[in-house]
């Protein structure tokens, strides 16, 4: 569908309203249209064989020459993971942040048809004009250095997007969140909201980073003759920073291991945004010169993700660690929904290996709970309210906190993905639905795998397959040859040899039937051939493979 000019401002959320993940927004006025991040989600349990599910840009493929760029609030894979596939359509300048340009530009290496998209790094109060847009970048704090609120300046009024935030006033990097900017821009007026839900079901304040820093202090103490590995973000710099600076101090050494945890070290400590200690750092190979007590490992995994290095310790199958009797291992994140299955898998296989475990208070959001969205609301008094980045009951949350604060319900809007919603200075609408949605990236295939190939492999997980194999005399039609049966993950031929021949028999009957009755179009063969065997199988066994048959002309 191609946008039509209103003058309206139109807000259209392409993805990241119903889940944690895939975070991308555009803005459109008239013939300009803004693109708020560009990120990926990672795929549930019943997608499977995909490696990640980036946004489906329809629209703004459609409206190509109205794109002017992309806005990034900061560099975590759910804000920018999707940049490498959708910049080959829709190459337009990137803005960020130094940090998340630098993380960007490391992600843009690895897809070589890439090196030719123009990115700008935008310093905190810098503003860029794009069309009948000016962005303002504004200081905020969150789970990774340099994250940036927006102010869109629109010709109907300023819309503030949070990005992922929380309220840190003792951050381990930089200064805390730039409040006077928010109250300034609260005086002049903000026509909507756009704010971070994610922790909007918790009470009170998100605590300070530091006070990890302090968690780790006492954990090294009390490890002092244990070798440490803690398992982490990659992403989280200021924790690896704080890891670092407690085992300089406890006179360690410091491994780092996981290619994500690499590349975004290198990339913070080239930017300076990661004070290293001269000596500190040592590679996976040198691990084997040091005594256990006076060595920490920084490792990926904390989500019991399967390929990831914690994980491998954990299974025994790390070519370089083997995790021994008295290590203490540090979880140090919380699980994110639904990966909590996988991480108490990990924290078993590991403590059945003798390791100590510890996982409880050695990790702090990077998400702004209840009373810090009720700041941001009460600097900026939005006339509308869009609680954005969470699940509908996160969503929900901050929606009823809104109406809290004396937000009307009706100025509060549950967007989904798709949804348009038209401002202009007094009234807000959601006027209709654009096409949206989710592409599966699985391997180098982009797209090339939808429902019915997922279904088919729920299928063939869940019932095995039957391939039944047959030649024909191309004139004649009688059968040469077979039919023979080939089975995959239904039952264990070898143990099964009856129930195999009684199929055959099955197959060679509803072939003989057919042909005797002149029946020789190959699509009703086949169709008879797996409707006999199906029920067959299903009296015999309550089992529905999967029955492809292949029949051969000689």
């Amino acid at each position: 569908m191609k946008s039509e000019t209103n003058h309206k401002l139109r807000i259209i959320p392409l993805g990241g309203m119903e889940s944690i993940g895939m975070n991308i927004t555009a803005l459109e006025y008239d013939d300009s249209i803004i693109v708020i991040d560009c990120g990926l989600s990672f795929p549930g349990d019943d997608m499977l064989g995909i490696d990640l599910v980036i946004p489906d840009v329809t629209y703004l493929k459609e409206n190509i020459e109205k794109v002017k760029g992309f806005f990034i609030t900061h560099g975590h894979e759910d804000h920018i993971g999707a940049l490498p596939y959708i910049l080959r359509d829709i190459n337009v300048p990137v803005y960020g942040t130094k940090l998340t340009i630098g993380i960007i530009e490391n992600k843009l290496k690895e897809h070589t048809n890439l090196k030719a998209v123009k990115k700008k790094v935008v310093k905190y109060g810098q503003s860029i004009n794009m069309g009948h847009f000016r962005v303002e970048f504004i200081r905020t704090n969150h789970s990774i250095a340099d994250a940036a609120a927006f102010a869109i300046f629109t010709p109907v009024g300023t819309i503030v997007h949070t990005g992922d935030f929380k309220i840190d006033y003792t951050p381990v990097f930089g200064d805390a969140i730039d409040l006077q900017r928010f109250a300034e821009l609260g005086k002049k007026g903000v026509l909507a909201l756009m704010c971070d839900s994610t922790n909007a079901i918790r009470e009170g304040f998100t605590m300070s980073e530091r006070t990890v820093g302090k968690t780790f202090d006492t954990l090294f103490a009390e490890n002092v003759s244990h070798r440490i590995i803690v398992a982490t973000f990659a992403s989280n710099v200021d924790r690896v920073q704080q890891i670092i600076n407690t085992a300089y101090k406890y006179g360690r050494k410091v491994v780092v291991e996981g290619r994500s945890m690499v590349n975004i070290i290198s990339t913070a400590s080239e930017l300076d945004y990661l004070k290293i200690p001269d000596g500190t750092l040592i590679d996976l190979d040198s691990l084997k010169d040091y005594p256990d007590e006076k060595t920490v490992l920084i490792t990926t995994g904390s989500q019991g993700e399967s390929m990831a290095a914690l994980s491998r310790m954990a299974a025994g199958i790390h070519r370089k660690v083997q995790i021994k009797p008295g290590d203490a291992i540090i979880l140090s994140s919380s699980p994110i929904p639904g990966n909590e299955k996988a991480v108490a898998k990990i924290i078993n296989e590991l403590s059945i290996k003798g390791a100590h475990v510890i996982y409880s208070d050695t990790h702090v959001s990077g998400h702004a709970c209840k009373e810090e969205i009720k700041l941001i609301y009460s600097l900026l008094h939005p006339k509308f309210a869009i609680p954005v980045h969470g699940e509908f009951r996160h969503r929900k949350s901050q929606a009823d906190l809104a109406c809290s604060l004396g937000i009307p319900s009706d100025h509060v809007f549950m967007m989904n993905s798709g949804d348009v919603l038209e401002l202009d200075e007094e009234t807000a609408v959601i006027s209709g639905k654009i096409h949206s949605g989710s592409i599966l990236v699985d391997g180098l295939g982009v797209g090339d795998v939808g429902n019915i190939v997922l279904r088919d492999r729920q299928s063939l997980s869940q019932n095995g397959i039957i391939i039944v194999v047959l030649s024909l005399e191309k004139h004649s039609n009688e059968l040469l040859a077979g039919p023979d049966i080939v089975s995959r993950g239904f039952v264990y031929v070898r143990e099964s040899e009856d129930l195999m021949e009684e199929a055959r028999e099955i197959v060679c009957n509803a072939v003989n039937d057919c042909l005797r009755r002149n029946i020789t179009d190959w699509v009703r063969l086949k169709t008879v051939i797996r409707d006999n065997l199906s029920d067959y199988l299903w009296k015999k066994m309550k089992r529905s493979p999967m029955i492809l048959p292949i029949i051969m002309e000689v």
